[in-house]
């Protein structure tokens, strides 16, 4: 196949993704510091489910350990109201068998950290530059340097684990649906 396993991925979670964006409605919710603390606490917990799991199906800290977002959430939320992290829901946690799998979700979060910037930028015109943004400031200069290692670690899967990083990104998009929209795990 001349198309990369990310062109592809990117086209398998298309829809997902697509339903993702909007019914998130991620303008509305960030109207308001309550609801930009609300969005952060969702996504905390699906972090919390979501990353351990993943760390474990790539067994490579040193690829997935600068990936991991937990940390930039808990400094967020603790900035903005001394929330303690482990007091907040998360969504059960997904099974991922494999490197592909792992990939296909980690995906997603990736993905997540690219657009976040965005976010970013328009929760910091609507809340001044007080506002912590340490999750949706992505990860500076080292964002496209992890981009690109992430698309060679996904281009590198063998063809056998294509269906697997498929179906865990459709389903991590759609569990993320499910989470932030309706609080379903």
């Amino acid at each position: 196949m001349s198309d990369s396993l990310h062109a592809r991925l990117r086209g398998a979670t298309a829809a997902a993704h697509e339903a993702l964006e909007r019914d998130l409605d991620w303008e509305a919710r960030v109207a308001t510091l309550p609801g930009y603390r609300d969005l952060l606490a969702g996504l905390r917990g699906f972090h919390a489910a979501y990353e351990p799991v993943i760390g474990v199906a790539l067994a490579d800290a040193s690829f997935f350990d600068p990936r991991r977002r937990l940390p930039s959430l808990d400094a967020d939320l603790h900035a903005l109201d001394g929330t303690a992290p482990d007091t907040l829901p998360a969504p059960a946690a997904p099974r991922l068998d494999g490197p592909g799998a792992a990939l296909g979700a980690l995906y997603v979060l990736e993905g997540s950290a690219l657009g976040g910037a965005v976010i970013g930028r328009h929760v910091a015109r609507l809340h001044g530059a007080g506002v912590p943004l340490a999750y949706y400031a992505g990860r500076g200069r080292e964002t496209g340097p992890l981009w690109r290692s992430f698309r060679e670690r996904l281009d590198g899967l063998p063809e056998g684990q294509a269906a697997a990083a498929f179906a865990a990104g459709i389903a991590t998009f759609e569990a993320m649906r499910r989470w932030l929209v309706a609080g379903e795990g």
